[in-house]
């Protein structure tokens, strides 16, 4: 049985157990604390050399890391990964800018606001600055979601399941979603698919 090494809470590692579920795969959960440093011992260094989570162990023992990657392993040959060369590559594209242009901000924020109990001064001084990136981010996700019901194909996707992670809780990074009505309706398709599992949901 493949087993996810996770953190409760991490929008990452939810991607990966959010299409399991919706897959219908069997697998294992393994929770990896991260904030007392679980994913830095020399054990789980051989499983991933980042020391990060998620982390995907195959049934033959092999290792996979990298959110995206383990995605797009998983979504091989089903409907969640398009057919078509251009809606692979625009899958690809969303999910390059999810993790370029919208989780360094949206997913940091939260981060610090949702599990310290208080920030550095030098997470003081940035946060402006990565809430202003953030908001960037929805806004690119607003324009597109105005005039498509999902991001790739008029269909949910890899993509969405991408995007949905730290989107659905940016709030707890202290964004207002209020602004985005488009974005508020997507979220809500996305949350009415066959197989949803919330962020705190314990396989």
């Amino acid at each position: 049985m493949m087993k996810v090494y996770d953190f409760t809470g991490s929008g990452n590692g939810y991607k990966t157990w959010l299409l399991l579920q919706q897959l219908g795969l069997p697998y294992e959960r393994v929770e990896c604390d991260i904030l007392k440093g679980e994913t830095r011992t020399p054990a789980f260094l051989k499983k991933n050399p980042n020391g990060r989570i998620p982390t995907l162990e195959l049934d033959d023992g092999t290792f996979l890391f990298e959110s995206g990657a383990i995605l797009w392993y998983l979504a091989e040959g089903t409907p969640f990964a398009p057919a078509s060369r251009l809606e692979r590559a625009q899958t690809l594209q969303w999910m390059f800018f999810e993790q370029y242009s919208h989780e360094p901000y949206i997913a940091v924020a939260r981060f610090w606001k949702h599990f310290f109990d208080r920030l550095t001064p030098q997470q003081e001084a940035t946060l402006p600055d990565i809430m202003k990136k953030g908001y960037a981010a929805l806004d690119v996700m607003e324009r597109q979601l105005a005039e498509n019901d999902f991001f790739v194909g008029g269909r949910y996707g890899l993509a969405d399941i991408a995007l949905y992670a730290y989107t659905h809780v940016a709030h707890e990074g202290e964004f207002d979603l209020a602004r985005y009505p488009a974005i508020n309706a997507w979220l809500a398709r996305v949350a009415s698919q066959p197989g949803h599992v919330t962020i705190s949901h314990k396989h």
